[in-house]
């Protein structure tokens, strides 16, 4: 039986320069989709797969992140005396609890791998854990880990969320070298970071989560350099397929926004404002106008 996952990393050291002048002054992982910052979907989603301990891995500037999981004790008091019931349970949803969320900095940008390695003494020898990044944000039901979290308990080992992309996007991926195909879940026999165009070995790639055995932080103990000198998160995984150990992908439910991309962000605010009751109306009307008089220019 596959020991429970409990702990997961959060990679946002990254300083959002696609997204600047916005991100000079704040981490792009506040930004809003709708009314919610990027990072408070991805730790909802975690909290759905069971997590408990939530470690961020950050950089420099990054103390608004921080601070957004405080209690902010005037604004409750506000709202509380104010009668806003609704607004206080959802300003307390963003909550923390006091030991739950630890804060690593990684000093230097090394990729991804080594942001994870950084984490590395925040977890015992024998423990897996999650990696989310909150670019990647996934609208699906049940979410993108709990799906992952279900479907490891039957595998084992490591396992990506994988999803099918067209031939020539795959050299923006990870891409999984398919060994076998279960339907929802493919074992992996490679993996191959970013592969130069019309050399992937399948259209599965991998996106943003993760569920990893131990054994791979062992393997980033190795700070090996990978594709374009960085020390590379899929690096790790392929040595575990080197070694003999299972890595499996998942091809989840839902749909996936690249929230890194100023397209992907704007086409994320529209899908989940269109999942709003109280703005889908509005906002669908809304886009009909644009639409039609963007035709009419035409």
């Amino acid at each position: 039986m596959s020991r429970k996952v409990t702990k997961a990393i959060f990679p946002v050291a990254g300083l959002g320069t696609r997204f600047l002048p916005a991100t000079k002054s704040i981490p792009k992982e506040i930004m809003t989709l709708v009314d919610r910052p990027l990072i408070q979907y991805a730790i909802d989603e975690a909290r759905a797969a069971g997590i408990k301990e939530f470690i961020f891995v950050t950089s420099r500037g990054k103390g608004a992140l921080e601070d957004y999981f405080d209690h902010a004790h005037e604004l409750e008091a506000s709202l509380k005396k104010s009668g806003k019931t609704e607004l206080l349970e959802t300003l307390r949803a963003t909550n923390m609890e006091s030991g739950a969320i630890a804060y690593i900095r990684q000093h230097k940008a090394l990729g991804l791998g080594h942001a994870v390695w950084c984490a590395r003494r925040l977890l015992s020898e024998d423990e897996p854990f999650a990696v989310i990044l909150t670019d990647d944000v996934i609208m699906g039901e049940p979410p993108c880990l709990q799906q992952m979290i279900e479907a490891y308990r039957e595998t084992g080992g490591s396992m990506v969320a994988t999803m099918e992309v067209a031939p020539e996007k795959a050299s923006a991926y990870g891409v999984l070298d398919i060994a076998e195909d279960m339907g929802a879940i493919v074992k992996a026999k490679g993996m191959v970071e970013k592969p130069a165009p019309g050399t992937a070995p399948s259209n599965l790639a991998v996106i943003g989560r993760y569920i990893l055995a131990p054994t791979v932080m062992q393997n980033l103990n190795k700070l090996k350099q990978g594709s374009g000198g960085e020390i590379q998160l899929t690096d790790a995984i392929a040595d575990e397929i080197a070694e003999g150990r299972g890595v499996y992908g998942l091809r989840f439910r839902g749909q996936r926004f690249d929230c890194g991309s100023k397209a992907g962000f704007l086409q994320a605010t529209v899908a989940f404002g269109l999942a709003r009751d109280e703005l889908k109306d509005e906002l669908a009307e809304f886009l009909t106008d644009v639409v039609s008089m963007r035709r009419a220019a035409e």
